[in-house]
């Protein structure tokens, strides 16, 4: 399924797509609104989980597409999220060990719209994202991930540690992307896996990292000693692929 837009702007613009079940990733609210539409579009964003940003007039003003955005301006996903059971459901549609990415800390959506690709091309059967520190499902995603994202499921979660504690559960073992750790072609990345990608300047987060089973490092010759992070993706996802058909 499919949405045309991805900004919203105006109160009642905003509540309107709140109650009509539209999918919103987040609202940013002027600083200092307090209402009765504001305080309506706050009781509603609470109940559903969505995040809400405060931020000055001048912000809006700079976000604002028509110059009309009333103090408040929602943003909603071009695509509509699945849930992490769909991605367990489509690997045992493939009768494969699941494979999923978990994305920590991206927000460049040229970033996430390479890695989705690249997880589609890899085989991975999902993508999830945490509900803050993400990059949002938008035409620029879409785009850039070359038609993936119409193949290749993405969920989204509030808590990337606690969904990490959920699947293992399900079997999955977790292997995150760290240069202080073991060089990736002397660990077992076959079997139900999750592989943790985390953003550029900061790496996965430390609790996230503690809850991962194990850490991988790329190994590099050249003179700077990091890679984007969607180049460190598809390195990663397909050794993984390698290693699965290695073993059969």
């Amino acid at each position: 399924m499919r949405y045309e837009e991805s900004v919203i702007e105006g109160r009642n613009a905003v509540i309107e797509a709140i109650r009509s079940g539209r999918v919103i990733d987040r609202i940013y609210v002027q600083d200092g609104c307090q209402d009765g539409p504001v305080n309506t579009i706050k009781r509603e964003a609470k109940k559903q989980g969505i995040q809400l940003r405060f931020v000055e007039k001048s912000r809006l003003d700079q976000m604002s597409q028509t110059g009309k955005h009333q103090g408040v301006i929602a943003y909603g996903a071009v695509y509509e999220y699945a849930q992490v059971e769909d991605i367990l459901a489509r690997a045992r549609e493939k009768g494969e060990p699941p494979f999923i990415v978990l994305l920590d800390g991206i927000e460049d959506p040229h970033n996430l719209g390479a890695i989705i690709r690249t997880a589609n091309q890899a085989g991975a059967h999902g993508v999830i994202l945490p509900k803050n520190r993400a990059a949002l499902l938008t035409a620029t995603v879409a785009r850039t991930s070359a038609g993936a994202l119409n193949y290749t499921p993405v969920a989204k979660v509030t808590n990337l540690t606690r969904c990490i504690e959920d699947l293992k559960k399900e079997g999955l073992w977790f292997a995150c992307a760290d240069m202080g750790g073991e060089v990736m072609y002397r660990q077992d990345l076959t079997g139900p896996i999750g592989l943790v990608i985390g953003s550029e300047g900061e790496g996965v987060s430390r609790l996230v990292r503690e809850a991962c089973d194990l850490t991988c490092a790329i190994p590099m010759k050249g003179d700077i000693d990091s890679l984007n992070a969607s180049v460190a993706a598809g390195v990663l996802c397909f050794e993984i692929l390698r290693q699965r058909m290695a073993k059969g």
